[in-house]
């Protein structure tokens, strides 16, 4: 009863300090690590133990989920390779340079210090999502940092395995069998999940009630995950390759009425658990702390060599990187504030914590792992250092680099879209009056509405409403506005694979084209 308690005040406090900082404006992430560790320090804190199977298995899949399920196919496309060098090489560098400084500046022997490298060698995808969701990124700036965080994981578990078997059996690394098993893991992961999507696509094709397709909603992470995991591949992967594929179809499966009830579900559910495991990230750190030895009480030095070590790295891997790219698309002066809005959002959070947890307490031989409580208290630390730090001045960071959209120019593509939606229904308007298959006064009254939103559209004017007519209207009007709908959601489609708008302005549009005709439902 008491572990039951504990867990309810911890989702109250982490509920309550996620909506100050919505109301503030400041990262949830940051503020829920720092309140975290605040109400560890108080007296009388009940000792937090985080085991690495709740983790891994009930708070990672659906929030991996819904990070893959956010990004445009179409951006990912646009940068896969610049992704792919990051997702490994970069990874292998801060695994290595982590590793050298671990050993050299810690009393880390060099295999622990090669576990603590590659724990801390990705950047983490939860934790990316949380800080870069209200800033204003270019696409492609956005979708290769959250790509990234999203496929290099498979690079670290494989070097993780790796540094474990060395640590724990004394082994020499077989490098060999190591390139095998990240190939196993990486594709045996991103068959299973497509395989997945596949599925549940033709299920969802299938049925229209809002219970089974929530249900179905919330079980393919944790389907994704725990079938790669029994087949021995990433359950990581998995769960990312399902939520792109699934993601990228979510428009065409389900109809407006059930779109909404899964953005409404899946929202609280995800701001549920990111609120709950970055205040679990601060609560854990001081009871970590108490394990340690007398003699690693200079533990802050070593996390914040550590942390620089892994800013350093990829700044020095993002910067010639991002030059090679901008020189290939023809730009002759180089731009910085790019690689270093990259270096500063790569920030470590849930996965290497979950990793960090994994490492078994006693070696191969039965005795007890030597310096396992440092590697933990380091991997947190520089979690909260990169959360804390990188996480508050991420925004400043992004602002006087310049590179962040104007609202203005949002504002207008927004407003260009809705001229085009529009003008699409005036089209079909003018088909059926050719037609004469509806009344004069019903086709009237909708072109009235559908000019009024285009006047709107024009002056820049936002109207998530649609334009809907307060009074009731008859079946004949509901039945022909659906058809305008349905008209309005293949140019918004035209319109993105055209590259006319982003993605973001395309999941805006079609969330208020469902909107009404939700609404239209209810009449």
């Amino acid at each position: 009863m008491r572990g039951v308690g504990t867990v309810l005040s911890l989702v109250i406090l982490a509920t309550v300090v996620a909506t100050f900082a919505r109301r503030w404006r400041i990262p949830a992430p940051s503020l829920l690590v720092v309140a975290g560790l605040a109400v560890a320090l108080l007296p009388g804190t009940p000792q937090i133990q985080i085991s690495p199977e709740v983790i891994g298995l009930v708070v990672l899949p659906p929030l991996l989920y819904a990070s893959a399920e956010d990004m445009s196919w179409r951006e990912l496309r646009a940068v896969w390779k610049p992704v792919g060098i990051l997702a490994v090489g970069l990874v292998l560098a801060s695994a290595a340079a982590v590793a050298a400084v671990a050993s050299l500046v810690t009393p880390l022997p060099w295999p622990m210090a090669f576990v603590l490298g590659a724990v801390l060698a990705s950047t983490d995808p939860v934790a990316v999502t949380a800080l870069g969701r209200r800033l204003a990124l270019p696409p492609k700036v956005q979708v290769m940092v959250q790509a990234e965080s999203l496929f290099n994981d498979a690079t670290s578990l494989v070097l993780f395995r790796v540094a474990v078997s060395v640590a724990v059996a004394s082994a020499a690394a077989n490098w060999g069998a190591a390139g095998g098993e990240f190939m196993l893991l990486a594709g045996g992961g991103t068959v299973i999940g497509a395989a997945l999507a596949g599925v549940v696509t033709l299920i969802r094709r299938r049925t229209e009630d809002p219970v089974l397709e929530t249900v179905i909603a919330l079980v393919t992470p944790y389907a994704a995950y725990v079938l790669a995991e029994a087949a021995h591949t990433s359950g990581v992967t998995s769960v990312v390759v399902a939520g792109v594929v699934l993601g990228g179809r979510g428009d065409r499966l389900t109809n407006a009425r059930i779109r909404l009830q899964l953005h409404a579900v899946y929202g609280t559910v995800v701001f549920l658990l990111e609120s709950v495991v970055f205040s679990l990230i601060g609560l854990a750190l001081p009871a970590q702390v108490r394990a340690l030895s007398d003699g690693d009480r200079t533990w802050p030095l070593y996390a914040l060599a550590v942390a620089g070590t892994l800013i350093a790295v990829r700044l020095l891997w993002v910067a010639p990187l991002s030059a090679v790219v901008q020189r290939r698309g023809g730009i002759q002066r180089m731009n910085w504030r790019v690689p270093m809005v990259l270096t500063w959002a790569g920030t470590r959070g849930v996965v290497p914590l979950a990793a960090a947890l994994s490492i078994p307490v006693t070696t191969a031989h039965g005795a007890a792992l030597s310096q396992r409580p440092l590697v933990l208290v380091l991997t947190t630390s520089v979690v909260v250092v990169t959360l804390v730090v990188q996480g508050f001045t991420l925004a400043p960071v992004v602002r006087r680099s310049g590179i962040a959209l104007e609202p203005d120019r949002t504002e207008r593509e927004e407003a260009a879209a809705r001229c085009s939606l529009a003008g699409a229904g005036i089209r079909r308007l003018d088909e059926l009056a050719a037609l004469e298959v509806a009344p004069d006064v019903v086709l009237d009254r909708l072109r009235r509405a559908l000019n009024a939103r285009l006047d709107a559209a024009r002056d820049r004017l936002t109207d998530t409403n649609g334009g809907v007519p307060a009074e009731s209207a008859d079946l004949v009007y509901r039945q022909l506005r659906r058809d305008l709908i349905e008209v309005e959601t293949a140019e918004l489609q035209r319109l993105y694979d055209e590259h006319a708008i982003s993605d973001t302005t395309r999941r805006r549009l079609q969330r208020s084209l469902d909107l009404e005709e939700a609404r239209l439902a209810d009449v």
